[in-house]
């Protein structure tokens, strides 16, 4: 295989991979020796530096992966933005992803510990959200769930890999550019007074109250006559009619 040859495949191999491509994987599929095929790499790797490419080959995690240059990322967020439809989330939902991001993985009793409040139905709608996937289970008491962020997370966010996290408070505002400003923030809905009236104190829903039988207190009621009026009545009548 010549130069031009050997550099066109490895840049089909790592262009191909989902994961940082080793050095030993590359050499293996071009049956070249490693030196030859290191010593190419840092060729293209020097090539793609340039300022006139938007994208560079960077040795990470032990391999090589293409990568957008961060002087394009802005313009390369919008348009993955302009491919899907606007993302709404409440600032609970944020705030759990945001510690789901930087401690993955992470279990369902782990965030609610870290955010004081109950955090399952944030989760549920994270996972239907598609932002964040379960990472299997925790080898302690209970095996509870674990939740990381997803392929989905890194693109909505215009991020290569989980490297390129920022600060929480950089997090913030990237969420908010990645979310469309506030108004990709949506507003907590407040819990209705109709869906808590079935509910007692424990959450337990309780039948609704019988109808009251005693006539109330504002309604008009026919006043009943005292016993002697109708004795008196009664007399009247049987007096009437003897005559």
């Amino acid at each position: 295989m010549n130069p031009t040859e050997l550099k066109g495949a490895l840049e089909a191999i790592i262009y191909a991979a989902d994961e940082p491509a080793t050095l030993d994987q590359i050499a293996n599929a071009v049956g070249e020796e490693k030196a030859a095929v290191r010593a190419t790499l840092d060729e293209m790797i020097a090539a793609y530096a340039t300022e006139d490419r938007g994208v560079e080959i960077r040795a990470v995690a032990g391999g090589y992966k293409f990568y957008t240059k961060p002087q394009h990322h802005e313009v390369v967020r919008r348009f993955i933005k302009s491919l899907r439809p606007p993302l709404r989330l409440t600032m609970p939902a944020l705030e759990t992803l945001a510690v789901i991001a930087y401690r993955q993985p992470v279990t369902g009793p782990e965030i609610q510990e870290i955010r004081g409040v109950n955090v399952s139905g944030v989760i549920k709608t994270l996972l239907e959200k598609r932002l964040i996937v379960t990472a299997g289970r925790k080898a302690v008491m209970g095996r509870p769930i674990m939740y990381r962020s997803s392929k989905e997370f890194l693109i909505r966010f215009g991020l290569s890999d989980l490297e390129e996290l920022p600060s929480l408070k950089e997090f913030e505002l990237l969420a908010r550019a990645a979310l469309g400003s506030d108004e990709g923030i949506a507003p907590v809905e407040p819990e209705s007074t109709e869906s808590m009236a079935g509910l007692d104190a424990a959450g337990i829903e309780t039948p609704p109250a019988e109808a009251e039988t005693e006539p109330s207190l504002n309604e008009p009621q026919e006043s009943a006559q005292p016993a002697e009026a109708e004795a008196e009545a009664a007399e009247h009548r049987k007096a009437e009619s003897a005559s």
